[in-house]
């Protein structure tokens, strides 16, 4: 027995406050049938504060997480990533598939007991789509198609005026300016989970605090210490707490991904994150509980095609001379080797009903690609017969995005004679300079589905997606991305904006995601076969030792 198995049980419970005891009285076995631990708290690893928990504000993958347990939309996803009912216990779609008509349980409350009705909804979507909000997801609101949602959201419409409507208590009607195949995985979204427009106008910017904080997810807002962690309690006016487990959920801020993997080791959480290039002895050592499992995300650099960028880096040759350079397979094997995938289109592989389309440099050897890149490189002017460059890399805090930008650094340097500088930022000052376009070179990104359809990851590079942070410009992208909206079969159409990319490189793909973490045996529940690893705590357990 390891270190890890000695103290777990005792640490475990010493740390998360409150901790020992059971969903209820009754409940000694879980779902199915398995004897239940007296420790019914799920304490996990998270890299960086959450740049906000309102759901409407919400921009990040982890707040995500915490939103999609303090709320809960009209839809939710199963275990498998399959769309199932939220609030809504389903919907009704129109011939002409341009308006939804969503049905709400009777029994769905807020933590305060109040009734969640479809006004909530209706003031959800209006706030989101409002620019006196300033989401940063705003632009989610403009893909949904909603009727009126482009004026409302450029200040030329009221947000009344917004294509969704309360026919009755119980009934949300929604109309859409197009069909939209996937509008249903669309609202397990965050952005359009409700909020509670009493409690927002009287707390203001506070409302998510502590104390003050309203929702109608399975768990309410407990604690909150910025920068170091987040408490979740169980909703007792949840409509379905009888079948939730987890007591408690506490998500730990820990910047120092070694450190969290020592203090996992020492049994003191159930979670976190393995740490670049660990994964082959963590499976050894650990395994029961070291998991790799494919996820719908893609890890990519930008690069900066604003003014503010480097003149070198305006020319497409140069950008695809740096993307050939990029030893992918080195990335994966011996940087990252938590089975990621090497990465040369935006979309994932493993999106629903897409191809990657055919790409010259994916079937090249990496020594022809180093060859091709050194020659783009010459044409250009640049590298050791023409104009030295210099490319500096930024990146959030993290050891394993320094990793990579170290090796990728040594790659250009290697073969193009480029010199590279790093600079990492502290997690919502990088958002902001990102955003801003506000750095010369290349900024690292990542960026995960919000649905499991290609264009949940081509649309943010359109012209004026809230995440195009290249500032990458294409009308005949847009054009397409507009037509496959409306397109049967929109998958020609996806492929042919992905091979414009491929041409431009605005962004340099690197690889495709896996979800890579350590999660105590004990735990339960953990949706291994949901593409897009959007877990409820909800849906986790733990069991007794021996199960």
């Amino acid at each position: 027995m390891n270190i890890r198995h000695t103290l777990k049980a005792t640490t475990a419970a010493l740390l998360v406050t409150g901790g020992a005891a059971f969903a209820q009285d009754d409940a000694m076995t879980g779902p199915n049938g398995e004897a239940l631990a007296e420790n019914q708290t799920f304490t996990y690893r998270v890299l960086d504060e959450f740049p906000s928990i309102d759901p409407n504000l919400i921009e990040d993958v982890e707040g995500s997480a915490i939103g999609r347990n303090l709320f809960e939309g009209l839809m939710s996803q199963n275990d498998k990533g399959e769309v199932v009912p939220g609030v809504a216990t389903g919907y009704e779609v129109s011939e002409d598939g341009m308006t939804y008509t969503f049905t709400l349980r009777e029994d769905a409350t807020w933590s305060n007991g109040e009734p969640v009705t479809a006004n909530d909804f209706v003031y959800s979507w209006q706030r989101a789509a409002d620019p006196a909000t300033a989401s940063e997801y705003q632009w989610y609101m403009g893909l949904m198609a909603i009727e009126n949602v482009d004026e409302v959201m450029a200040g030329d419409m009221e947000p009344s005026e917004l294509g969704v409507t309360a026919v009755d208590d119980y009934t949300l009607e929604v109309k859409l300016t197009q069909p939209l195949p996937y509008f249903p995985q669309m609202v397990t979204h965050t952005t359009t989970f409700p909020v509670p427009q009493s409690v927002i106008e009287e707390f203001g910017d506070e409302w998510t605090q502590p104390g003050n904080m309203v929702g109608n997810g399975a768990y309410v807002l407990a604690e909150r210490v910025p920068q170091e962690y987040i408490t979740l309690t169980k909703n007792e006016n949840y409509w379905d707490a009888e079948n939730v487990y987890i007591e408690e959920v506490t998500a730990l801020i820990i910047n120092d991904e070694n450190a969290a993997l020592t203090r996992w080791e020492a049994g003191e959480f159930d979670q976190t994150d393995v740490p670049a290039g660990q994964f082959p002895r963590l499976s050894e050592e650990y395994p029961d509980e070291a998991i790799s499992v494919p996820n719908l995300c893609t890890y990519y650099y930008n690069v900066n095609l604003t003014d503010k960028g480097l003149e070198a880096l305006q020319d497409p040759n140069v950008r695809t001379a740096l993307s050939m350079a990029i030893d992918r397979d080195v990335i994966v094997n011996n940087v990252t080797a938590g089975g990621q995938l090497p990465a040369y289109s935006l979309t994932h592989s493993g999106t629903a009903d897409f191809e990657v389309p055919e790409i010259e440099m994916a079937d090249m050897t990496q020594e022809e690609r180093n060859t091709r890149a050194q020659e783009l490189l010459a044409e250009a002017g640049y590298g050791p017969d023409g104009e030295p460059l210099e490319v500096e890399i930024i990146y959030n805090t993290s050891d394993a995005h320094r990793s990579i930008a170290v090796a990728i650094g040594q790659m250009w340097s290697q073969t193009l004679g480029i010199e590279t500088s790093l600079g990492n930022q502290e997690w919502q000052t990088y958002l902001t300079t990102r955003g801003e376009k506000d750095y010369q070179g290349v900024a690292r990104a990542g960026w995960c589905a919000d649905y499991n359809e290609a264009s949940s990851f081509l649309d943010i590079m359109q012209s004026d997606s809230g995440y195009n942070d290249s500032g990458f410009e294409s009308a005949e992208y847009d054009e397409l991305l507009a037509e496959a909206r409306t397109a049967e079969d929109p998958l020609p159409l996806y492929q042919q904006a992905e091979e414009i990319l491929v041409a431009e490189q605005p962004i340099l793909p690197i690889y495709f995601y896996t979800t890579v973490f350590m999660l105590d045996s004990s735990i339960q529940g953990w949706p291994l076969e949901n593409a897009q690893d959007n877990w409820y705590a909800k849906d986790l357990y733990r069991v007794a030792e021996g199960e």
